[in-house]
């Protein structure tokens, strides 16, 4: 169905994984997906499953009550880096380090999309956004927060992989993630990340294929494809 996301966005491919994953190991009637605070907010509109919202940064407090409750469901947190990485961290780091049986998939676009194109946590050195109007600076600033490598170091992580959406192998890539880490929640094996490196065009300033090429030129790397853990 048509999705309000701007062209060139890769939430609206990263939707569809879900999707795929969750109807290829037939859970459908047993998710529960918690929607973010942000560019995503409205993702229960585009997935025919039951779905929870959450405050921003919330996603993960919230996923942990559902599946304390609900123990037999798949439920699963779809965070911005902003959600999860900013506002989100405690509840992320917590989470992760309790060891909760939780899928998590992570959109990463190094900026703040809903709000006005701020710098965000992963925001590149040098990347210019609307409160880093000459680029970020490591001195003030700090570097990009490579939050996956930080949670694949506590033992509750059972699963931890960064993908991409820049070209077709790479979304089949990022598709068998998704199902690894839903499968991992159903046999019980603790907390699982997918990191999906996405485009956004329109606050990187970029045409939807320069976007695309700047993933894999620029942003991977700083963050670098593969099993993490």
């Amino acid at each position: 169905m048509p999705t309000h996301y701007c062209p060139g966005c890769g939430h609206g491919i990263a939707h569809r994984l879900v999707a795929e994953a969750i109807d290829e190991l037939g859970l459908r009637e047993e998710t529960i997906g918690i929607a973010p605070v942000g560019c995503a907010v409205v993702a229960y509109d585009y997935w025919d499953f039951d779905c929870s919202e959450a405050a921003h940064g919330r996603a993960l407090a919230v996923a942990t009550a559902i599946k304390r409750v609900h123990p037999d469901k798949l439920v699963f947190t779809y965070q911005g880096d902003g959600d999860l990485a900013a506002i989100g961290t405690n509840e992320t780091i917590h989470a992760a380090n309790r060891g909760e049986n939780l899928s998590v998939v992570f959109i990463n676009n190094a900026i703040y999309g809903m709000t006005g194109g701020q710098m965000a946590p992963t925001t590149l050195l040098g990347q210019k956004t609307a409160t880093t109007p000459a680029g970020r600076q490591k001195i003030g600033q700090g570097s990009p927060l490579k939050i996956t490598e930080m949670l694949s170091l506590l033992p509750g992580v059972c699963f931890a992989e960064r993908v991409s959406l820049h070209n077709p192998q790479a979304v089949c890539n990022a598709k068998k993630a998704i199902k690894q880490a839903f499968s991992n929640q159903v046999n019980k094996l603790g907390f699982s990340i997918v990191e999906v490196l996405s485009a956004c065009p329109t606050y990187w300033g970029l045409a939807p294929q320069e976007a695309l090429s700047w993933i894999e030129e620029v942003m991977q790397k700083e963050f670098a494809l593969g099993r993490i853990k």
